[in-house]
């Protein structure tokens, strides 16, 4: 394993896609650890040199982080919260935007359009972790909302939407704050301010990730019988064409003043697990993970305890069939995960190690030894052509970058 960054400051992996095309760049931002947002830079390292190049400098009293690269063109979307904020406009969950720089020029993503009428493809809030599909045509983030935050903050719920290239979005920008968007957003996820014990309503939709190119799954937040909080997997399936993104179902695709933007016409989603009556209920929050389908669009991976309480790797189909523990370790996984470009193995921390574990068996193997600190738990993520493994790990007071060969 080698340590790529050196300088004294923070260096920030998102927990995918940190990697260019040709497996030569991690991409990163420079937030200090923790919840602090006031990261100027987009930046990424050559992962042989160690040569550090500037993608994108905020302007304005911005501030910019959680950057993803698309699959295949040297491009990269990431967040930046408001430009010129001021006391009834900062950063926040939703006040922050999606933008993508490609060839020196940077564009909104999402557009904004917080008065009414609202716009259909637009946004009322704000859009993160922003993460490129397979194919690289669509962008996934989740999502708060000002409007319904002005309202009631506690009808704000988070939410997973999804930006299709079939913009541009140009609001009438009555308000300052709006802006035009590149691309086509909605809302994907549905969830209710109070949901029905013991059935599938949701109050929180998060930690998305893409099977294929035309489903997107998703950790929902549900209610036992008794009340508590049980995170299950939801999946959704996506419209196929542009005419079916801008088809509206029951309710605005963009929302009314008193309630959230709404899915495409046909777009419902699905729940894949049933964990209210297991021994340790609910997906993981911690360590916070994201779910991951394999290549094939086959399984999709996520974190659930066994019955003896340990954290390990489960999968199941998209149609919610085949459900089965992946990992029988004696310790808990203790980090997001990826799976390998290939999809035979996933990579993750285990027993504060660098470890890959067979997609079919389940066996470990350690890539690893002899940290100086424990590796991050926040990302393990593959180069597109599965030689390496990148991770964060603190020295001395400073979160550096770090590789790993995996010998596959």
């Amino acid at each position: 394993m080698k340590q790529i960054t050196f300088a004294p400051r923070h260096h920030q992996l998102t927990n995918t896609r940190t990697w260019t095309a040709d497996s030569r760049w991690l991409a990163f931002d420079v937030r200090p650890s923790g919840a602090s947002f006031t990261g100027e830079t987009i930046e990424r390292v050559n992962v042989e040199s160690g040569d550090v190049e500037v993608i994108y400098r905020a302007t304005h009293g911005a501030h910019v982080g959680v950057v993803t690269v698309h699959p295949a063109d040297d491009r990269y979307v990431f967040i930046r919260g408001p430009q010129f904020p001021d006391a009834d406009w900062q950063y926040d969950f939703h006040h922050r935007q999606g933008v993508i720089a490609a060839q020196g020029q940077v564009r909104n993503l999402d557009a904004m359009d917080i008065t009414e009428p609202f716009t259909p493809g637009a946004l009322r809030g704000g859009s993160h972790v922003h993460v490129f599909s397979p194919d690289g045509q669509f962008v996934s983030f989740t999502y708060n909302d000002h409007v319904l935050h002005t309202l009631d903050p506690k009808r704000d719920l988070r939410n997973v939407g999804v930006a299709a290239p079939f913009g541009p979005v140009t609001p009438a920008g009555h308000h300052p704050r709006e802006y035009a968007g590149t691309h086509w957003s909605v809302l994907v996820s549905r969830t209710t301010p109070e949901p029905t014990p013991g059935s599938d309503e949701i109050n929180r939709a998060y930690e998305e990730g893409w099977v294929g190119n035309d489903r997107l799954a998703f950790i929902g937040d549900t209610l036992s019988v008794g009340g508590e909080k049980v995170p299950e997997l939801f999946i959704v399936d996506l419209p196929q064409d542009e005419q079916g993104w801008k088809r509206a179902g029951n309710a605005p695709l963009e929302g009314t003043s008193a309630s959230l933007p709404a899915p495409p016409a046909g777009v419902a989603q699905r729940r894949l697990t049933f964990t209210h009556d297991a021994r340790f209920p609910g997906l993981l929050n911690a360590p916070r993970h994201w779910v991951r389908s394999n290549p094939q669009a086959s399984a999709i991976a996520f974190l659930l305890r066994d019955d003896k309480g340990v954290v390990q790797i489960w999968l199941i189909a998209p149609d919610g069939s085949q459900l089965r523990q992946l990992t029988h370790n004696e310790s808990d996984i203790q980090s997001a995960f990826n799976w390998h470009p290939a999809g035979h193995s996933l990579g993750f921390v285990l027993d504060n190690r660098i470890a890959r574990c067979d997609a079919t068996s389940g066996t470990v193997t350690y890539l690893t030894s002899d940290h100086g600190n424990p590796p991050s738990g926040d990302a393990v993520v593959w180069s597109p052509d599965g030689r390496y493994l990148a991770w964060m790990e603190e020295v001395d007071g400073f979160r550096q970058l770090w590789v790993t060969e995996t010998g596959q």
